[in-house]
């Protein structure tokens, strides 16, 4: 017994040691089989939807690769340039981070402008000897100093990151790059009396960065005065009067514009302002900003989400080290044309470079009428099979004559019809779009703001009021449409019922008064104290709603009078409505009434009210205009024929 104790006594340490010893080599083993994470840092907040979609595209096509190596997100954040002088610091501490760790990351990625910029702005010597690459971001660079410093102020110099990537330890990634040399070429190919180029850049960290490559291109071309449109010296007005200002053989340069001095977030409607500041002036662009609504073209990036691509190009380098096909690579530009604007501008087509990209090109008649043209030449081959197989009969070779000359005739009209039919189309989606765009712009700019950036309460309800006001905008603009089109079509009936006139006209005129509140005298002028008419109350009380609306938006101060009248020898009842405002020229007099049409575009409205009001008193079998004679405001006059009872 004693020996078999000392038999088990042995055993037991020995089992002791073996689990003593597993326990110490596991946490070792799996250390050391713990893989290098990869560190993504974004400029922005992921929720943006461009860096959302790379880093979400990243992950998707890593994971593919290979599904047990982390993939760590540091977002910076940066929301202006005002901020740029936390972000070196910031940028130091994410490196420090993780360069601390006992398991460095395999590769660091940097994501936008911001966060590339900001880890080229810091001292070769505390860069930790950790792989770079990036996305989303251009080759010209600039510096940041460190320290305090007024974003405003700053002038860095350019330079070309692919000649100082490998100090920088930049080992791979995607760069979209600018040439400013071939839109050069363009102006002088296009407009060789140009004498100054006004270059438009704006108050972001990417507009900082092409103001410095524009001035040191400039540098090199002695022979253009250079007119520099800094948007961290300007508002988006300032910067509309300076556009103003540039004069013949000068052309503009379009950069970036996004952001003002104010650091108000623009988008296309801004782009839209400015166009109509100098609408001769020649444009081209940089970056395609502005190229379909405003550019005649340019030379730019073709800007494309890498995300995959950049994710392959990591996995090749960790896997394969120095012998991976790692490198910095440009995503290729190209030329982008407006059709339109060449042909404003005078700008042959044939002149462009080739396999240029072409906006706003319309569908040629072969193209557009592939399908009808087919069908045709089947219906005439088969006709013809028809001739020679029906020969023998010559009634009814007369009898097919007839029927395809019919059948001719009709399809020329059809075919005008369908021409005319897409034409009016065509132009009216093209206002409808222009309409829409703005206060649609505003309520998604304004929506995207307060989700995506912490706002004071009062801000956040002064953007919330935006959003309503031009939601209620977008509403009166499709409501104005939908009655529009329901009168031209037919499909309202008008219910004549006995009205008294003199009431009808007071209420209207009490209504438009409490609708915009002013010091303006609302007056209503008539000979009678009471008249009883058959009239549709409904419609015409919309008629003199929108002609009182129309004037309390141009008069100022004064007066808006109302009139009524009836002519008994004609049998027909008059109105007027006369204000003491602006007035209109007489130019635009009688196109005041098309749809769309309005005197000021930044006047609220929809542009269709006096359209409304035009076909309404044509239903009534009526006729309205604009006073000529009339100098002190605009006077609406209009006259509706008397109903009978019994009519």
């Amino acid at each position: 017994m004693e020996g078999f104790d000392k038999y088990e006594c042995k055993a037991h340490d020995f089992l002791c040691a073996f689990f003593v010893c597993l326990f110490c080599i596991l946490p070792i083993f799996s250390f050391s089989q713990k893989k290098a994470p990869i560190l993504i840092v974004s400029s922005y907040n992921p929720d943006a939807a461009n860096i959302s979609a790379c880093i979400s595209d990243f992950m998707d096509a890593y994971k593919m690769k290979e599904d047990d190596r982390a993939v760590i997100v540091e977002n910076m954040n940066c929301r202006a340039l005002s901020e740029s002088t936390l972000w070196i610091g910031m940028m130091k501490k994410i490196i420090s981070k993780y360069a601390s760790m006992k398991v460095k990351p395999a590769v660091m990625i940097m994501l936008g402008q911001e966060a590339w910029i900001s880890y080229l702005s810091l001292p070769v010597s505390s860069l930790k000897g950790i792989p770079v690459m990036c996305g989303m971001a251009s080759r010209e660079v600039v510096k940041l100093p460190e320290g305090n410093f007024n974003p405003s102020d700053i002038e860095p110099q350019s330079y070309d990151i692919m000649s100082y990537a490998k100090q920088h330890n930049v080992v791979g990634g995607f760069l979209y790059g600018y040439d400013l040399e071939k839109n050069i070429q363009l102006v002088k190919q296009y407009y060789p009396d140009t004498q100054q180029l006004a270059l438009m850049t704006d108050n972001s960290c990417g507009g900082l960065c092409l103001h410095a490559y524009f001035k040191s291109v400039m540098d090199k071309h002695p022979e253009y005065g250079y007119i520099p449109l800094d948007g961290r010296k300007h508002t988006v007005y300032s910067m509309i009067n300076e556009l103003t200002k540039l004069k013949n053989k000068t052309v503009l340069i379009l950069g970036s514009w996004r952001m003002d001095k104010n650091e108000g977030y623009f988008m296309h409607n801004s782009a839209y302002l400015m166009k109509d500041a100098n609408p001769g002036l020649p444009v081209f662009s940089i970056s395609t900003i502005g190229i379909g609504y405003w550019s005649i073209g340019g030379y730019s990036p073709a800007y494309a989400n890498k995300g995959t691509d950049l994710a392959y190009m990591a996995y090749d380098y960790i896997h394969l080290k120095n012998h991976g096909t790692a490198r910095l690579q440009l995503i290729p530009s190209k030329y982008t044309f407006d059709v339109k604007a060449l042909a404003s501008h005078g700008i042959s087509l044939k002149s462009i470079p080739k396999d240029s990209e072409l906006m706003n090109q319309e569908i040629s008649f072969w193209v557009k009428y592939e399908r009808m043209i087919v069908a045709a030449s089947i219906a005439l081959s088969l006709l013809i099979l028809g001739f020679i197989v029906l020969t023998y009969s010559l009634w009814k070779t007369n009898k097919l004559k007839k029927a395809l000359e019919s059948s001719h005739a009709e399809l020329v009209k059809s075919r005008d019809k369908a021409e005319e039919s897409n034409r009016l189309t065509s132009a009216f989606l093209a206002n409808m779009s222009h309409e829409i765009r703005t206060p649609l712009n505003a309520i998604v700019g304004f929506s995207n703001v307060l989700t995506t950036v912490d706002l004071s309460e009062e801000n956040q309800k002064e953007f919330s009021n935006i959003i309503q006001q031009n939601s209620t905008l977008l509403l009166n603009l499709i409501n104005d449409i939908l009655n529009l089109s329901r009168l031209e079509s037919g499909h309202t009936n008008f219910t004549y019922k006995e009205t008294e006139l003199v009431d009808l006209c007071k209420t209207v005129l009490k209504t438009a008064q409490m609708a915009h509140p002013s010091d303006l005298e609302y007056k209503f002028d008539s000979p009678f104290t009471s008249r009883m008419e058959f009239v549709d109350t409904q419609r015409l009380q919309q008629v003199l709603i929108n002609l009182l609306s129309n004037a309390g938006k141009f008069t100022e101060k004064g007066s808006i009078t109302l009139s009524f009248d009836v002519d008994e020898k004609n049998q027909l009842m008059l109105f007027t409505v006369t204000d003491t405002g602006c007035g209109i020229p007489l130019d635009k007099q009688t196109r005041i009434f098309n749809r769309f049409e309005k005197l000021n575009e930044f006047a609220q409205g929809t542009g269709l009210g006096l359209s409304i009001c035009k076909i309404t008193v044509e239903r009534f079998g009526g006729k309205i205009w604009v006073d000529p004679s009339y100098k002190s405001g605009a006077r609406f006059v209009f006259y509706i024929p008397i109903k009978k009872k019994n009519e």
